[in-house]
């Protein structure tokens, strides 16, 4: 049995919730989620530290505590999926990471030192700050781990290609899925594919789509953004898009531009596709707060050069 309203699915015993983090004032950009069991709730990814008085406000809205949260799920330690995880294992939550991120949680100034080259002046605007976290309050998670909290069961997928520390969790026959099954927000048809530097790897992440398309998934939750229900259409779209976005930046790159010269070209293939799908300049907008368009060209720019070395 399943229940919809506008932002919480009840499905078999469980609710979930969709929290809007509202980043940088543009809605349904970066989402975490509350999902409530028979002995209380779980969250599933923290957002950044700058959206943490949204999420606690949101936590709230839905009639629970924030001292309910007792485990946090994080599909990787990007900022935007992980940046607050500090915070929350600080309050006592236990906080379950791919085994590759631990060390970057526990003590977060590398990761914030290396996003920081990226991102310059508008480190704290963009992402407010990561707390480190108490050793103990962080588990490292293997492939196909199991973990049981709030009465339900959170299976852990090796899933990389957008990075090598990324895990989808698995409840029952849905999946949080972080970004292995790639970005589209509510209401719009729009893939894309967000592919950062320095781990984005073509080949790794067509595996995944394979292994997500294997497990007959009825929905997926991206944390950008919201429910999905048209599965096979998502992650078919997606190993498509992944081929398109290489071979066009590949192009680019063999005739011999540059990559301040790839990015506006990239940027305006994007933009193409999404206006050819009818979406509108502000919705655009949403997709390129969700997804910066630059770091996937330098991403995949990235993946190439590797090869070619």
């Amino acid at each position: 049995m399943i229940r919809r309203s506008r932002d919480m699915c009840y499905y078999f015993g469980m609710k979930i919730y969709t929290l809007d983090l509202n980043f940088q004032n543009v809605p349904q950009s970066i989402a975490a989620y509350l999902v409530v069991g028979p002995a209380g709730p779980v969250l599933v990814e923290t957002g950044p530290g700058s959206t943490l008085v949204t999420l606690q406000a949101e936590i709230r809205r839905c009639g629970y505590e924030l001292s309910d949260i007792q485990h946090v799920f994080v599909t990787h330690i990007h900022l935007d999926h992980a940046g607050a995880a500090g915070w929350w294992a600080q309050q006592g939550a236990q906080v379950y990471v791919h085994h590759f991120g631990v060390t970057h949680l526990i003590d977060p100034s590398r990761l914030w030192q290396s996003a920081s080259r990226i991102y310059g002046d508008k480190m704290e605007l963009l992402w407010g700050q990561m707390w480190p976290a108490p050793v103990e309050k962080v588990t490292a998670v293997a492939d196909n781990d199991v973990f049981h909290a709030a009465g339900l069961t959170f299976t852990a997928l090796e899933t990389p290609g957008h990075a090598r520390h990324h895990h989808v969790w698995q409840v029952e026959d849905i999946a949080f899925t972080g970004d292995a099954a790639g970005i589209r927000l509510p209401h719009n048809p729009l893939i894309d594919v967000p592919a950062p530097p320095p781990e984005f790897d073509r080949e790794t992440w067509l595996e995944t789509l394979d292994r997500l398309q294997a497990a007959n998934f009825t929905a997926l939750y991206p944390t950008h953004f919201g429910r999905l229900e048209d599965v096979n259409h998502q992650l078919d779209t997606m190993r498509a898009l992944i081929d398109e976005a290489t071979d066009f930046i590949r192009a680019k790159m063999l005739s011999g531009s540059h990559r301040d010269e790839i990015v506006p070209l990239y940027e305006n293939w994007v933009r193409e596709r999404g206006q050819a799908l009818g979406l509108s300049a502000a919705q655009m907008h949403q997709y390129e707060m969700a997804n910066p368009l630059y770091m996937s060209v330098d991403g995949i720019m990235r993946y190439w050069r590797k090869l070619d070395m």
